[in-house]
């Protein structure tokens, strides 16, 4: 028998998006660096993607004008396409250091020199709106305690027990029901959370 010793074909990586995307982020009313237990979460980010390349750039910037200049992140490998050691910012470079044991994988530590740390839940790109609003509500709650991980899978334990618990749909009594003028219209979607940012762009 023989055993193949060529590499697999390397993953292409995305290009660089040149659209404008908005940046999701949500933060305890109090996030500042202090006053906290090391590892409390400070809040939420909702990447586009897993490409710390591609997702970094819109986020530092935000965080150096409320926190002062954050110099260096710390993630866990498992759910970013590439590590790399540092990643361009508009003014500056971010170093990039990685645990595979010791980091929560759903937590973004960011590190600001002489000024603080800070850890966010970072909430995974292809998350549904709803799941995502709870995710960042939770993680920007002043009296939340939870961990990164700990609110995932809670999260994930809700939308199976919202699946199992959904009533069979009565497509003809929906029908009849749409046909008579139906529901009024779903009222949007509010995150009430501490503090949102939203960015137009990158």
């Amino acid at each position: 028998m023989s055993v193949s010793l060529m590499r697999p074909p390397s993953v292409a990586l995305p290009p660089p998006r040149t659209e404008s995307t908005a940046l999701r982020l949500a933060l305890r009313p109090a996030a500042g660096g202090g006053g906290l237990p090391v590892g409390a979460l400070d809040g939420a980010w909702w990447p586009h993607s897993e490409d710390l390349l591609r997702e970094l750039p819109s986020l530092i910037p935000t965080l150096d004008r409320m926190w002062g200049r954050i110099t260096r992140i710390n993630v866990n490998p498992r759910h970013w396409q590439s590590l790399p050691r540092e990643v361009p910012v508009p003014g500056h470079v971010v170093k990039v250091g990685w645990f595979t044991t010791e980091q929560d994988p759903h937590k973004l530590l960011l590190i600001s020199y002489r000024t603080g740390r800070w850890d966010l839940l970072v909430v995974p790109p292809h998350t549904d709106p709803q799941s995502a609003a709870r995710l960042m509500t939770a993680a920007a709650d002043p009296a939340g305690s939870t961990r990164a991980s700990a609110l995932l899978a809670a999260e994930r334990d809700r939308s199976v027990n919202d699946a199992t618990d959904a009533p069979t749909r009565d497509t003809r009594a929906e029908a009849a029901w749409e046909s008579e003028g139906g529901a009024a219209p779903a009222p949007p979607l509010i995150m009430p959370i501490g503090r949102m940012h939203v960015s137009s762009g990158r």
